[in-house]
C-alpha cells in the first residue's frame, strides 16, 4: 500500500534539534525564577508544550503546580506564579487582574510572564496601564516551530489566518519569518526562495533582513528550494471535502498537535485512546496518504498477515518460542493494537459518512470544480441549508459554489443568504460580511460575465504561460467554470475520458487526492517551477498572482521546503508526498496551522456566533 520513494531521493534533515533548542530554552526561563512555582499555562499551548517537554520535565525544575488559564481567580498557595501564554491582550488583562487582587489582598507574590513564540509592545502597554509593570517579569519563549512528522512542521498559530487575511492584522509575519530564518541558520543556506501573496513577500523581506543582521555560518546545506504561499492565493483546496486517509480522520476526529483521541464507537470499549499518527506508526504510515477507498483492502490484508505472524507459534520448540516472544511478539501486539485502532476508525468514518450520504456530497462538489450542473448544485445546498444538516458544511458549499461561479448571480446570492438566515439565525450577517471581505462568497459583478472571462482567458491560451495561465484565475474572482469550458486539458483539472476511469489503486497524479477531480492548484504551482527550474516563461502568472522569485545562484538541491502562510490540509501534504515519491524529492511542509474546511469556516465566523 505504501509506495516506495526513488532510489536518488534524499533524506529528511532530523528536525529533533528543534525540540531540544525550545525545550532548553524553555528550562532556562522557568530556572530565571527559582525556587518551587506554579504555572498557568494557556489552553491552546497545552498540546504544543507537551510535545515538547512533558509535567515530569517541568517537575524537575520546580514547577510544583500546573493549571490552565481560565480566566477566573487564582487558587494558588504559592508565592511564586509564572504565566505561559500566548501574547493576547484578553490573558494579559486576566493575569494583571490576578496580580491586583493579590496586592488588594496583601499577598505579596513573585509573578514572571513567558510569551511565546514573541512578546509584543501591545501588551506591556496593558501592564503598564494597569498598573503592574514594575511588579512582574516578562520574557519571551522563541517556540516558533513544532515538529509533528519527519516531513511537517506546524508554528501552531491557528489565529494567523484570521489575524493577516481578514482583521490586516500582520503582527505574526515577524514570527513566520524568524522561523524561517531559524530553519535557515540550522539546516541552510537555502539555495532558490519563490514566493507568492503579499504575506509571502513580507515574509520573505522580514527572513533577508535577519539573515543580513546575523552571522554566516558556513555548513551543509540539507534544504535547498523554498517556497512561501499565502492561503488566499488557493482558498478551493481546503474548501473541499477530503478523501485521503489522514485528511478524513482530521475532518472527523480532529487531529491536533499530531495526536487524536479516539473515542468509545473506535476502540469498542468504554474509554477513549489518545494515539500519535505519525510515521513511527507502521500501520498509520502505510494509509494515511491512501484514498479512503483503498483502506480496507489493505487493513483486512494486514489483519491476515499479522495473524499469520501469530501463527508461527505453532510447532515451535522451546528455544525457538523463547526467541519469538523476546525478539518478535512485543511489536506483534503493538501492531495489533495499532490496527484494532484504525479499523475502529475507519467503520467509525464509514458509518458517519454513509449517515451523511457522503457519495452525493462528493457528487456535487465534483460538479462544481467541473462546472457541470451548477442548478442542481444549487438545488442541493438550498436542501442542505432547509434541512439544518450543518451550519459550517452549508457556508462551506455556498463559498465552493462562489468561488467556483465566480462568485453567485445577485438573485442566487439574494435568495440563498436568505435562507441561510432563517435557517441558523441573523448573527450570521458579519459572518456574510467576512467571507465578502476576503472574496470567498461574493456577488457576480457588471461586466464579469462569463463572455467576458472567457476572452479574457482566450488571449493566454495561445501565450506561454499558458501551462500555468489558470492561477489568474485567483486575479479575477477565482473563475473555475470558464476556464475549464476554454481548455478541457486544464492542468488543475483531470476530467476521465468517457472510456477511462481513474484508478484511485494506482494513480497516475496529485489528483487522487480528490478522487481524479481536481489537484490542489498550491501544488501543481510547486511542481511547474520545480520542472521550470524557475519562473522563466510565468512572468506574467506572478506579476497577477502578486509572487516573487528569489534566487541566490547556489547548486539546488532536492529537499524542497514549502511554507503556507495561513493553514495547510493533509490533502495538500498527501499530494506533495506522492509529488516527492514521482520526481524523487522530499518535501518538507512547514505550516502556521493545520486546517480543514470546517476550520478555514470556523476561522471567519463572527466572534459573536
Amino acid at each position: 500500500m505504501a509506495h516506495s520513494a526513488r532510489r536518488d531521493s534524499p533524506e529528511f534533515p532530523d528536525f529533533s534539534l528543534l525540540k531540544r533548542l525550545v525545550r532548553d530554552q524553555l528550562i532556562y526561563l522557568l530556572e530565571q525564577l527559582p525556587g518551587k512555582k506554579d504555572l498557568f499555562i494557556e489552553a491552546d499551548l497545552m498540546s504544543p508544550l507537551d510535545r515538547i517537554a512533558n509535567v515530569s520535565t517541568l517537575k524537575q525544575h520546580e514547577v510544583d503546580k500546573l493549571y490552565k488559564v481560565e480566566y477566573k481567580p487564582v487558587i494558588s498557595t504559592s508565592d511564586q506564579l509564572c504565566f505561559l501564554i500566548r501574547p493576547r491582550i484578553q490573558t494579559v488583562k486576566w493575569i494583571c487582574d490576578v496580580v491586583n487582587a493579590d496586592k488588594a489582598a496583601g499577598r505579596f507574590k513573585r509573578y514572571k510572564i513567558i510569551f511565546t513564540p514573541q512578546k509584543f509592545y501591545a501588551c506591556e502597554a496593558v501592564l503598564e496601564e494597569q498598573g503592574i509593570f514594575g511588579d512582574v517579569t516578562s520574557d519571551e519563549w522563541a517556540f516558533y516551530l513544532l515538529p509533528l512528522d519527519d516531513d511537517i512542521i506546524s508554528l501552531e498559530l491557528p489565529e494567523f489566518l484570521r489575524d493577516n487575511f481578514l482583521a490586516g492584522d500582520q503582527r505574526w509575519v515577524r514570527t513566520a519569518g524568524s522561523a524561517l530564518h531559524l530553519l535557515h541558520s540550522l539546516y541552510g543556506p537555502f539555495s532558490k526562495l519563490y514566493g507568492i501573496g503579499r504575506c509571502s513577500k513580507m515574509t520573505y523581506e522580514c527572513w533577508r533582513k535577519l539573515v543580513e543582521e546575523g552571522e554566516q555560518k558556513a555548513h551543509q546545506a540539507e534544504i535547498g528550494n523554498v517556497f512561501l504561499i499565502d492561503r488566499d492565493v488557493d482558498f478551493v483546496t481546503p474548501l473541499c471535502s477530503q478523501v485521503v486517509y489522514e485528511g478524513l480522520v482530521d475532518d472527523i476526529f480532529r487531529i491536533k498537535c499530531g495526536c487524536v483521541e479516539f473515542g468509545p464507537d473506535v476502540t469498542s470499549s468504554d474509554k477513549s485512546v489518545k494515539v500519535m499518527l505519525n510515521s513511527q506508526d507502521k500501520v498509520f504510515s502505510e494509509i494515511r496518504n491512501e484514498h479512503f477507498s483503498n483502506v480496507f483492502g489493505f487493513l483486512s490484508q494486514k489483519a491476515r498477515n499479522l495473524q499469520t505472524a501469530y501463527d508461527k507459534r505453532r510447532g515451535m520448540d522451546i528455544k525457538q518460542m523463547k526467541a519469538f516472544v523476546s525478539e518478535e511478539l512485543k511489536g506483534l501486539k503493538q501492531e495489533h493494537r495499532l490496527l484494532s485502532l484504525h479499523i475502529g476508525a475507519s467503520e467509525s468514518m464509514m458509518k458517519k459518512k454513509t449517515k451523511q450520504d457522503f457519495q452525493e456530497l462528493l457528487k456535487t462538489e465534483h460538479s462544481l470544480l467541473e462546472g457541470f450542473e451548477i442548478r442542481e448544485c444549487i438545488s442541493y445546498i438550498e436542501e442542505h441549508i432547509n434541512r439544518q444538516v450543518s451550519m459550517i458544511e452549508s457556508l462551506r458549499l455556498l463559498c465552493l459554489l462562489s468561488a467556483t461561479e465566480n462568485g453567485l448571480l445577485p438573485k442566487d446570492f439574494r435568495s440563498l443568504k436568505a435562507q441561510y438566515l432563517q435557517s441558523y439565525g441573523v448573527d450570521h450577517l458579519l459572518t456574510f460580511s467576512n467571507l465578502k471581505q476576503l472574496g470567498l462568497l461574493v456577488e457576480q459583478q457588471p461586466g464579469e460575465t462569463l463572455t467576458v472571462m472567457e476572452s479574457r482567458v482566450g488571449k493566454l491560451v495561445n501565450d506561454k504561460t499558458a501551462g500555468l495561465f489558470h492561477l489568474l484565475l485567483w486575479q479575477w474572482l477565482h473563475t473555475f467554470k470558464s476556464i475549464v469550458k476554454t481548455v478541457l486539458k486544464l492542468l488543475i483539472f483531470k476530467v476521465p475520458k468517457s472510456d477511462e476511469e481513474y484508478d484511485l489503486r494506482v494513480p497516475r497524479d496529485m489528483a487522487y487526492v480528490f478522487s481524479g477531480a481536481y489537484v490542489p492548484l498550491s501544488c501543481k504551482l510547486i511542481e511547474q517551477v520545480l520542472e521550470k527550474d524557475g519562473w522563466t516563461g510565468l512572468e506574467e502568472v506572478t506579476r497577477l498572482l502578486n509572487g516573487h522569485e528569489f534566487a541566490p545562484k547556489n547548486n539546488a538541491q532536492r529537499v524542497v521546503l514549502v511554507m503556507f502562510l495561513g493553514g495547510c490540509t493533509f490533502s495538500e501534504i498527501s499530494a506533495l508526498r506522492f509529488l516527492g515519491r514521482e520526481k524523487g524529492y522530499k518535501f518538507i511542509v512547514v505550516t502556521t496551522s493545520i486546517i480543514n474546511s470546517s476550520r478555514l469556516i470556523e476561522a471567519l465566523l463572527d466572534d459573536h456566533v
